[in-house]
């Protein structure tokens, strides 16, 4: 299994996508998701679910890693720019714009993509797909230990894709 975005040249996210991109929610938080296609599915998968995660926020986030994207039950192969708004076909999670360094946002309002928006560097973000045998029985506003709960026993094959995007 593989995953691709063209939303990522040569390991850089485009700026859209981001702090620097012209779609922010009224809080602030970059909210134009990043688009991906998973190829080389195993047969037997019924769904994929989605981790966006910044490990690099560790010295700024005060210890953590931060999530920027939870999506599961996507029953299609491809997901595109901006879908964490406009598609109702899947469910997604709390990102971490929920947290106090994160300005304490609602949850209804971090329940979608929450962009890159590193404070002091470029970082590194990890989108890991997860490939699955069945769809979960998760709702909007799930968070992420109930993700990995969910997913344990299920997962097929995962692939993880890395990007660059600039302070």
């Amino acid at each position: 299994m593989r995953v691709i975005s063209h939303g990522i040249v040569n390991g850089v996210i485009d700026d859209k996508y981001g702090k620097h991109g012209p779609y922010h929610n009224e809080n602030g938080m970059p909210t134009y998701s990043l688009p991906f296609e998973v190829l080389n599915a195993p047969e037997n998968a019924k769904c994929f679910a989605v981790f966006l995660e910044d490990k690099d926020a560790y010295p700024v986030s005060g210890g953590f890693s931060w999530v920027h994207w939870l999506a599961a039950n996507i029953v299609r192969n491809k997901v595109e720019e901006n879908e964490s708004q406009t598609a109702s076909d899947f469910v997604q999670g709390v990102n971490s714009w929920i947290s106090i360094q994160g300005g304490s946002q609602s949850r209804e309002l971090s329940s979608f993509y929450g962009g890159m928006a590193p404070p002091d560097a470029p970082h590194t973000y990890e989108l890991h797909v997860y490939a699955l045998d069945s769809l979960l029985p998760l709702k909007n506003g799930f968070m992420l230990p109930d993700l990995f709960h969910a997913m344990e026993g299920h997962i097929l094959d995962q692939d993880t894709l890395k990007g660059v995007y600039r302070n």
